[in-house]
Parts: structure tokens; C-alpha cells; sequence
């Protein structure tokens, strides 16, 4: 389910407010911009749709998925693609180039009309080389059902030569009897239906290779996809873990420095959970690690983080030593905390 936070990441993208956006995600630390839309759209796919290259190469930075498929299979890389065959090289040098060096293997993924992005890229090529040039849209169908014509009308031009030219020359000759139109016609269906068949049975043995070549070629990109999201889960590990270790440290640091009675203390100098976060932000920092298997040990950790962000509790300790400018501020974040966690606690029990 997408967050009001996401939604709005996705209405930046769509208006093309790079500015905002890379200050919305500046702000938010750690959102997920991996996750689909309208039509099973990502942030990425409507910038590389709007040929949006500054929006898409700060979605990549802030870990988007360019191999997320929409609705029709269309990876970002297809719709960059698709702009670049229609724009030029232009978009293929800002758009498609980055999304191919940030995942190579994008390149290699059908969607549901059979195409890749090497593909529709392949095209662009053939229309450079060629300007100009039709497009060959000349199926097998096509083919055959051409043969078909050119073989029904050697027939009639065959049986047209033999019939008039032996009248013309002697009609005295004694042929046999002459096959008639409707024997001849069932006779050319037969054929013409049987060499189908054979020629159906020949695109499947064909094809067989190719399904078996395209299995492989999936299996082997939903494994680069588990990697790449395996990789992505453990470095919003080691963030969320360094996270509670800088936080850690701070309390310990701040507050014996608050009672000793140095400086005046300002909103930075605060340990908050997570600097410049929302609420909700800090209290997964201050969760991050701890053990909820055993409610008891659970819950006395949430009392100790309740205790230390209890207003009162923190106007004792630091009230006398908080700036002036930012005393309002700071008292106005530490009771959000507080009831924060309160309430976590209260759904606890």
C-alpha cells in the first residue's frame, strides 16, 4: 500500500519538480521510492515516460528498482527506450545510458508483447542507417498466403495454356476427360492445408529452443533481482544500525554533558533518533534491534526510552540548559516522542 509520503514523491515526479523532489527525499531519509502507481507505474517509470532524466538519475541514487515491471512488463528501461526511439540520441545519451550502467541486466527483460529494451533500441539503429526506410512488417502468414496466390494462378495459367492450345492446334485430339474447376480447387486446398500443417509443426520445433532460451534467460534475472534486493535490504541494515549506534552514543554524551553543565544546549544538539526525521522516523530508530521475541525484555526497553523522553523527566534534566531560541522547539519534539511511544506501549500490553 503506498503512504501519503509516497504519494506525494510520485506527484513531484509526475510534475516534474525535480527540485522538490530531491528536497522532499533530502528530508526523508530512508523512504522507499520502490513502488508502483497507477497502471503498476514506479516514480521511475513516469520520469523515464516524461524523458525526465534528472528525476530518474536521483531515483537510482536513492535506490529505485529498474527492473520493476508494470502492468505490461515494461521496465523503466523499456519506456526510456521507447522515448529514445522517438526523440533521438539525445535521450539516449541522458536517459538510457544511466539506467543501462545502473542495471545491465534490465536490458535482457521481455515484456508482455515479446520485446526488450535491446530491442526497441535495435530499431533505432536500423532507422539510422536507413533514413527513411520502411518498416518490413511481412509475417509468415503473409508469406504463405502469397505463395498460396502465385501457386493457385500457375495453376490457372497452366491449366489455361494446356486447354486453349490443344483446341487451337487440333481438335480432332482425344484427351481424356479434363478435370473439372471444383476437383481442381479441392485438390490445391489439400495442399495448400497440409503444407501449413507442416509448416506450423516446423515453427514449433523451432520455437521450442527459443521458449527454453527465454526460461533460462528469466530464471537467470529474477536471481540478479533477489541479489540486487538482498544487497539493497542489507544496506538499509547497516543504515538503520548505525543510526541506533549514533543515537546511542549521543544520549550517553549529551546528557552527561547537560548535568555537568556546559554550553547551552540547541535543537542540534539534541540526540534525537534520527536528526531532521519525522516522529515516526525516530521511533524506528529507537526500535531498531531490540529484542520484541520476549515481551518482558520488550517492554522494560520501552519504559527506559519513555523515561528518557518523558517531559517532565527531560526538563529536569536539561531544561535549565537549553538555549533560548530553540527551548520551544525542543520541548514540542520530545512530548511528540513521548507520546509516541507511549502509545506504543500501550498497544503492547
Amino acid at each position: 500500500m503506498v503512504s501519503r509520503k509516497q504519494e506525494r514523491l510520485l506527484r513531484y515526479v509526475e510534475d516534474g519538480n525535480v527540485l522538490k523532489l530531491k528536497s522532499y527525499l533530502r528530508k526523508h531519509r530512508g523512504l522507499s521510492v520502490t513502488f508502483t502507481g497507477h497502471k503498476g507505474r514506479s516514480p521511475l517509470h513516469v520520469a523515464c515516460a516524461h524523458r525526465d532524466d534528472a528525476a530518474a538519475r536521483l531515483l537510482l541514487k536513492h535506490g529505485a528498482d529498474p527492473l520493476l515491471q508494470d502492468r505490461r512488463g515494461n521496465t523503466p528501461l523499456h519506456l526510456a527506450a521507447h522515448q529514445a526511439v522517438k526523440k533521438g540520441g539525445k535521450v539516449y545519451e541522458d536517459l538510457v545510458i544511466p539506467l543501462r550502467r545502473a542495471c545491465p541486466a534490465a536490458m535482457s527483460v521481455l515484456n508482455e508483447d515479446g520485446l526488450t529494451p535491446e530491442d526497441l533500441l535495435r530499431s533505432m539503429k536500423t532507422q539510422q542507417r536507413q533514413p527513411g526506410a520502411k518498416e518490413e512488417n511481412d509475417t509468415a502468414k503473409d508469406r504463405a498466403d502469397r505463395e498460396w496466390y502465385q501457386k493457385l494462378f500457375a495453376e490457372y495459367e497452366a491449366e489455361f495454356y494446356t486447354e486453349c492450345g490443344r483446341y487451337e492446334e487440333d481438335l480432332s485430339m482425344g484427351d481424356a476427360e479434363p478435370q473439372t474447376y471444383d476437383a481442381w480447387a479441392e485438390r490445391l486446398a489439400r495442399e495448400y492445408a497440409a503444407k501449413r500443417s507442416r509448416g506450423a509443426g516446423t515453427r514449433s520445433r523451432q520455437r521450442a529452443p527459443e521458449r527454453e532460451e527465454a526460461g533460462k534467460e528469466k530464471e537467470k534475472l529474477e536471481s540478479e533481482h533477489r541479489r540486487y534486493l538482498e544487497r539493497a535490504h542489507r544496506r538499509q541494515e547497516e543504515r538503520a544500525r548505525s543510526h541506533k549506534e549514533q543515537y546511542e552514543r549521543a544520549c550517553t554524551d549529551v546528557f552527561e554533558r547537560a548535568s555537568a553543565g556546559s554550553r547551552p544546549l540547541t535543537y542540534g544538539d539534541i540526540p534525537w533518533p534520527m536528526p531532521g526525521g519525522t516522529v515516526e522516523e525516530m521511533v524506528a530508530v529507537i526500535l531498531h534491534g531490540a529484542e520484541r521475541s520476549d515481551p518482558g525484555t520488550y517492554r522494560r526497553y520501552l519504559r527506559g526510552q519513555q523515561a528518557m523522553w518523558h517531559p517532565d523527566r527531560f526538563t529536569q534534566r536539561c531544561g535549565d540548559r537549553l538555549a533560548q531560541g530553540d527551548r520551544q522547539r525542543i520541548l514540542d519534539t520530545v512530548t511528540a516522542l513521548s507520546q509516541a511511544l507511549n502509545k506504543l506501549a500501550n498497544s503492547t500490553r
